[in-house]
């Protein structure tokens, strides 16, 4: 039986969050998502988290504040730091790469385009989830 990963999702298009879910879903990943759909509710999320998930996802163009505010505080907060952080959005610049992944994002991937890439998605999404659980398991 496969772990439950537990995902906290940061995406405000709706037709995104329900693709992922489904390809979740079909991919047969046993999973728990909170969804947050703005940068703002995901900062007030974040000053006094009830849970810690095993990964993050989230758009870096997000309404009320921008993912690249979302990524510095989630990496200056003691106890989020270490959750994977997979950025999923449509941002294909250089410089919004460079940034996720100097500022501590362990994948960055452009919104899929083609059922290949919603798969590599969902396995992506879980190698991060399932990387913070061994970290954290007895003897590692």
């Amino acid at each position: 039986m496969s772990r439950k990963i537990d995902i906290l999702l940061i995406e405000d298009d709706a037709d995104d969050v329900e693709l992922l879910q489904e390809a979740l879903k079909n991919g047969g990943i046993v999973y728990d998502m909170r969804v947050l759909k703005d940068g703002s509710a995901a900062l007030n999320h974040f000053k006094k988290p009830d849970h810690f998930p095993d990964v993050i996802v989230m758009d870096l163009n997000l309404p009320k504040v921008h993912g690249k505010e979302l990524i510095k505080e989630i990496k200056s907060h003691d106890q989020l730091r270490d959750i994977s952080l997979l950025i999923l959005t449509t941002s294909s610049s250089k410089e919004d790469i460079d940034f996720a992944y100097k500022s501590g994002a362990d994948n960055y991937i452009v919104k899929p385009t083609s059922i290949e890439e919603i798969q590599n998605t969902v396995h992506a999404i879980v190698e991060l989830g399932n990387k913070k659980f061994n970290a954290s398991s007895p003897g590692h």
